[in-house]
């Protein structure tokens, strides 16, 4: 990125799922880590498992990210909440766009001439199985030039804030009742300055995107691998809530209402459709270019490599025709034919 656009305001947020139901987690306060789950009484849930744990959880405890009750946890919204993530970052963009535009005074298409909000997004895993987003959000203006002096920082985080917490969709859960998808309760929103140190850097928060895009599914307890069958996710080595959130993707994916979400195509991720990185094709250089630029290169390492060999080398730019085809008539007599030309033997 350049100094200009470092220059622009910019702010790193971090986007949560809801809760699906209480799970083990690890509390720290300072140097100290807390009970994960701590009740002044004892009690349980309908299905007779304890609501409480006094347990100060490793970060290593294989409990971590599990059901307190595994009975009580909503799967199905788990997973259908995965598979919306992309498209409830989508709604999130858009309403960012009408919160600006409302601010500024003018029409959403009038918005693109004074200020445009640009980004580039990592999903990460989360020990229980639901992605969270961690986003660089930055406001440009025409041409990715300076924007007006009244979009600033504080704005372009009041602006995702408050479009996280409007944002959501509706859907159709598996007992035929309305499915609100939103965000968690849990946004840190946090600006990025520009040649400082420490905490909120350039170099600290493109460390911790590098960290992020490291998390896949697997971290979650997901497969490596694409899932053929039922019987496969129980033969499986994973925990038994990760099995619970790819056996139910597989099961809502034979759903005709959910058909449109390719859930069992996507059962080893926990249901999640997405890209780990994405990104607003304004905010720098597109992956298109980018992969453009390495065919090339490989290209021209392999015309090199041809020429040291003392191979013949063909201009990339031409078309090189090794055979062709062409019509040779329609019915058996004409397939005979063929065939004994391409032995050699055609009369």
């Amino acid at each position: 990125m350049s100094a200009e656009l470092a220059s622009h305001p910019r702010v790193f947020a971090t986007l949560t799922a809801p809760s699906f139901g209480a799970v083990h987690r690890r509390l720290v306060r300072g140097s100290s880590v807390l009970p994960c789950r701590a009740r002044a009484t004892e009690t349980t849930c309908s299905h007779g498992r304890p609501v409480s744990c006094s347990i100060r959880h490793d970060q290593a405890d294989s409990a971590l990210g599990q059901p307190l009750c595994p009975h009580c946890y909503d799967y199905a919204g788990a997973v259908l909440w995965n598979a919306h993530a992309g498209a409830l970052w989508r709604r999130t963009t858009i309403r960012m766009t009408r919160i600006l535009a409302a601010r500024a005074g003018v029409s959403r298409t009038e918005l693109g001439d004074l200020v445009r909000v640009s980004f580039v997004k990592v999903a990460e895993f989360q020990t229980r199985g639901l992605v969270h987003l961690h986003v660089i959000l930055r406001l440009d203006g025409p041409q990715r030039t300076a924007p007006p002096s009244w979009a600033n920082t504080d704005l372009l985080a009041q602006t995702v804030a408050e479009a996280a917490g409007q944002a959501s969709l509706r859907t159709i859960g598996p007992d035929g009742t309305p499915f609100v998808v939103r965000w968690g309760t849990q946004l840190d929103v946090r600006s990025i300055r520009p040649n400082a140190q420490g905490e909120g850097s350039d170099t600290r928060v493109a460390g911790y995107l590098a960290k992020y895009a490291t998390k896949a599914a697997e971290n979650a307890g997901g497969a490596d691998r694409q899932l053929r069958s039922a019987f496969e996710i129980e033969c499986l080595a994973v925990t038994d809530h990760a099995r619970a959130m790819m056996a139910t993707a597989w099961a809502l994916g034979g759903d005709p209402r959910y058909e449109h979400l390719r859930l069992r195509a996507w059962a080893h991720m926990l249901g999640f459709r997405g890209h780990f990185l994405t990104k607003a094709r304004r905010y720098s250089v597109t992956f298109g270019a980018l992969r453009t630029v390495r065919v090339r290169f490989r290209t021209k390492l392999a015309l090199i490599a041809r020429a040291l060999a003392g191979e013949p080398v063909f201009d990339p730019d031409s078309t090189l025709v090794i055979g062709g085809f062409s019509f040779a008539g329609v019915g058996m007599p004409n397939l005979w034919r063929v065939a004994a030309a391409a032995e050699g033997s055609a009369p």
